[in-house]
């Protein structure tokens, strides 16, 4: 071994060998024969980081047959990190069958949630520009994320339906909400983006978990505001074409209702 000053010791110098009886044993986990191996983390190195590492030197230096079984912490956050991810497929499906239920139409409710992708990753990007790591905290702050990036589209997309009801095309009714909305929207991101300052400052105990979740609202709802602005019409413009305006299902349901008067006078 190498000592501190770069020599070569024996190892004989440092340790004592001797020879044992020891009860035969032949562990197995998941009914695969099995050698457990314990490793602590170093200080400061994330728990996701050190899995990576892990497998990365196990695909690198185990036979064939043979593969790593995480245990403990490891296999914890394994399984939180795979209950997470159905926990962001229920909520953007809970807010698009809200959205669908509320604006009557399948096209509004695409173009806000067409957004939240966008969202997601300027999270993530602010993370890795402030050195947090994706624990379970920032996770947490990205679901979160979906229901404010959902409330400034819809800011929006309300207005532009409304425009488009009153006769408006879709060009005008989506330039008239990105103007006219543009004011309320600055104002919920500004107070927003400024309510989780105090949790990217926080300090002492539990400060890691409050800065998690307050870089992904400070950072991710922040560069994400250029999405709302910007992507939101774009999108609408491509895709609203493509329903009608409930103006257009109110006026054949008064056709309908008219007809159906007429005959019953008739008869």
């Amino acid at each position: 071994m190498r000592s501190n000053a770069g020599g070569l010791v024996p190892v004989s110098a440092l340790t004592r060998f001797s020879e044992q009886g020891v009860a035969a044993e032949l562990d197995r986990t998941e009914q695969r024969r099995a050698i457990e191996v314990e490793a602590a983390i170093a200080p400061g190195v994330p728990l996701a980081e050190a899995i990576a590492e892990v497998e990365r030197l196990s695909d690198a230096s185990l036979a064939e047959g043979i593969e790593p079984i995480l245990q403990g912490e490891a296999q914890q956050l394994e399984q939180s990190s795979r209950e997470l991810l159905l926990t962001y497929g229920f909520a953007i499906l809970i807010v698009f069958l809200v959205l669908v239920a509320q604006f009557e139409s399948l096209a509004s409710p695409f173009v806000i949630l067409a957004s939240i992708p966008f969202a997601l990753a300027a999270a993530i990007f602010a993370l890795f520009l402030s050195g947090t790591s994706l624990n379970i905290y920032s996770q947490i702050g990205l679901v979160m994320l979906i229901g404010l990036m959902a409330k400034n589209g819809i800011l929006m997309v309300e207005f532009a339906d409304q425009r488009r009801d009153e006769g408006a095309d879709v060009a005008a009714a989506i330039r008239d909400a990105a103007t006219i909305r543009l004011r309320p929207i600055a104002m919920t991101l500004i107070s927003t983006v400024a309510g989780a300052v105090p949790l990217v400052i926080a300090t002492g105990a539990g400060a890691e978990a409050r800065r998690a979740i307050g870089w992904v609202i400070f950072g991710g709802l922040g560069i994400a505001a250029v999405f709302t602005l910007f992507l939101v019409p774009a999108l609408y413009v491509l895709i609203a074409r493509l329903a009608k305006p409930r103006r257009a299902d109110l006026a054949r349901l008064e056709r309908e209702l008219a007809a159906e008067d007429a005959a019953g006078a008739a008869a």
